[in-house]
């Protein structure tokens, strides 16, 4: 498990739509465990792959309060088969855009099939938090990003702090 460097918008690995994920073996369960310790070292309730700079259509997500009640799921090749028609809207935020968070609508409920760590296949059906945070993260798969649901001028806005602040961060580094 070794934490990575979260890559932050605007980066144009983050618009990428990611590839399937052909098999589950080795070095899928190394990046899942590789995206559990840089999300809880974060921390966050959620991390794609392309958020570290691997394009395949996977994320992690634990949308629990406390790590003694944590909940870590790992998530392949997930896909949306079911949305309700009621809706939540939450102050979202995200690894990739740092202290920035809007309110976004999204289903209040979504069913998600997916592959495990272990390469099985599973259907389960999320609400509340843990819906959101299913949305949102399938959005980076399909190389979106929460302040893609958002006004033209507040994107702008946000984009220009995220500029700013990555300036900042690289030449800290």
């Amino acid at each position: 498990m070794t934490v990575q460097k979260i890559l932050w918008h605007p980066d144009p690995h983050l618009k990428k739509k990611c590839k399937l994920i052909g098999s589950v073996d080795d070095a899928t369960r190394t990046l899942a465990d590789d995206l559990l310790a840089t999300m809880y070292d974060a921390p966050g309730v959620g991390l794609a792959a392309p958020q570290i700079g691997a394009i395949q259509r996977m994320f992690v997500m634990d949308c629990t309060a406390k790590e003694d009640d944590a909940h870590a799921m790992v998530l392949i090749n997930p896909e949306i088969v079911w949305t309700s028609d009621d809706t939540n809207v939450y102050n979202e935020g995200c690894l990739s855009l740092p202290e920035q968070y809007a309110d976004v609508e999204r289903p209040a409920e979504v069913r998600v099939q997916y592959l495990d760590r272990d390469g099985r296949e599973i259907e389960e059906q999320f609400d509340g938090l843990w819906a959101t945070c299913a949305q949102h993260e399938i959005d980076h798969l399909n190389g979106k990003l929460f302040i893609d649901h958002i006004s033209g001028l507040k994107r702008t806005m946000f984009t220009r702090k995220m500029m700013k602040m990555k300036k900042e961060r690289n030449r800290d580094e």
